[in-house]
C-alpha cells in the first residue's frame, strides 16, 4: 500500500469513529476527567435556548446535590441506575417552613416551570430523608411544573410520600418506560396528561401507590402500560381526591395488592368531587394469587369506546407530542 493510501485509511478510519462516538455537550465527572465536577455545573452550562437537546453525560459516581432545573431541551443521561445516583435529603415541610410555602428547592431534582422537554436517563434519584430519620411525611425526588419531561431508564425512590411530583396542572405532558418507582403514600402522583410503559412499582404505604389530578380537562388521563405493581402486604393501588383518569393496559398485581378499588378519599381535607365521575379503565390486567373484580376488562365502557391498540403515546398526548421521537434523536447521538 502506498503512503498516501494509508493515510487515507487512517483518515476514514478516525472520520468513522468521530461520527459514530457519543456526542456529549457536557460530562460530569467526580474526578476531574469530565467537563465539570458537579451536575448542577453542567447544568447551567446549557444555553437558555437551545435548538437541539444540550445533552450532559453523567460519569457513574453518588452526586449528593439538589438540582434546580431552569433550561428547556436539556438530556440528562447517567452510565446506569445502579451506578449514577443524585441523593440529597430534603422534607417537604421543613423546606417550605424555611421558605413561606414556596416548593421550589423542596426536592432532590425540581423543575421549573418554563421548563420544557427535559429527559433524564440511566439514573436513580434518591430522596433518602426518610432512611435517615424514620420520617415518612412528603419527601419528593422529583418535583416540578414544566412539561414534555421524559424518564427512560431511571430509578426514582423516596423514603417517603410523593416521590415522583410533575405538577404542571393545565398543560403538563410526561413520559416514562423502563423505570423503577418507589416510595410511601401517592409515589407517582401527576397532573395533567402521563404515559408510563415498561415499568415498576414498589409502595411502602398502606394509603395508595398512584394519584392523579385531572381536573383541568376532561381529556387528562395517566395511561399505565406493560407494568408491575408490588409493595408491602395489603398495599392499595390508588386514589385521588380531584377528577382523574386511570387507564391500565397489561397491568401485573402481586399477590399483595389489597382487594381496594381506587378510591375517592373524602377524608382529605382537600378533596373535590369528581365532576366527571369515576373513570378507571382495565384490559388484561392481573393478580398473581387470584383476580378481583373491580379490575375486570371494562374498555367497552370508555366514552366512544377504546381498544388496547389504541393505548399509545401519541393517543395519550393527543398528537400534541411524540416522545418516543426525542428519545430516538437522543439516542442517535448517544449510542
Amino acid at each position: 500500500m502506498t503512503r498516501h493510501g494509508h493515510i487515507l485509511l487512517l483518515l476514514a478510519a478516525f472520520v468513522s469513529e468521530t461520527l459514530s462516538a457519543p456526542r456529549y455537550d457536557a460530562v460530569v465527572a467526580r474526578d476531574g476527567s469530565g467537563t465539570v465536577r458537579t451536575i448542577q455545573a453542567a447544568l447551567d452550562l446549557a444555553p437558555s435556548r437551545g435548538a437541539e437537546p444540550f445533552i450532559i453525560f453523567v460519569k457513574k459516581g453518588v452526586y449528593n446535590e439538589k438540582l434546580f432545573v431552569t433550561k428547556s431541551n436539556v438530556a440528562l443521561v447517567g452510565e446506569h441506575p445502579d451506578s449514577t445516583m443524585i441523593v440529597f435529603a430534603e422534607l417537604r415541610r421543613d423546606w417550605n417552613a424555611s421558605m413561606k410555602g414556596n416548593d421550589w428547592g423542596t426536592a432532590v431534582v425540581n423543575i421549573d416551570s418554563s421548563v420544557t422537554d427535559l429527559t433524564l436517563m440511566r439514573l436513580t434519584v434518591y430522596n433518602n430523608y426518610g432512611a435517615l430519620s424514620g420520617v415518612r411525611d412528603h419527601q419528593f425526588a422529583v418535583w416540578g411544573k414544566g412539561t414534555r419531561i421524559i424518564l427512560q431508564e431511571c430509578r426514582v425512590v423516596s423514603e417517603g410520600g410523593d416521590a415522583l411530583s410533575l405538577w404542571n396542572e393545565r398543560n403538563g405532558m410526561y413520559y416514562h418506560a423502563e423505570c423503577r418507582f418507589e416510595g410511601w403514600v401517592d409515589f407517582v402522583c401527576p397532573r395533567g396528561w402521563c404515559y408510563i410503559t415498561r415499568s415498576s412499582f414498589y409502595g411502602h404505604n398502606l394509603t395508595a401507590s398512584l394519584w392523579h389530578d385531572g381536573s383541568a380537562d376532561p381529556d387528562q388521563k395517566f395511561v399505565i402500560v406493560d407494568s408491575r405493581f408490588d409493595g408491602v402486604s395489603g398495599f392499595p393501588l390508588g386514589r385521588h381526591h380531584r377528577d382523574g383518569q386511570f387507564i391500565f393496559v397489561n397491568a401485573v398485581f402481586s399477590s399483595a395488592m389489597a382487594d381496594s378499588a381506587i378510591a375517592y378519599p373524602s377524608y382529605s381535607p382537600n378533596a373535590r368531587p369528581w365532576t366527571w365521575g369515576r373513570r378507571h379503565y382495565y384490559h388484561n390486567c392481573h393478580r398473581e394469587g387470584g383476580d378481583f373484580a373491580w379490575f375486570a376488562d371494562n374498555f367497552d365502557r370508555y366514552p366512544g369506546g377504546l381498544t388496547p391498540d389504541a393505548v399509545t403515546p401519541q393517543w395519550t398526548f393527543g398528537g400534541r407530542w411524540d416522545p418516543e421521537r426525542t428519545l430516538r434523536t437522543i439516542n442517535e447521538r448517544i449510542r
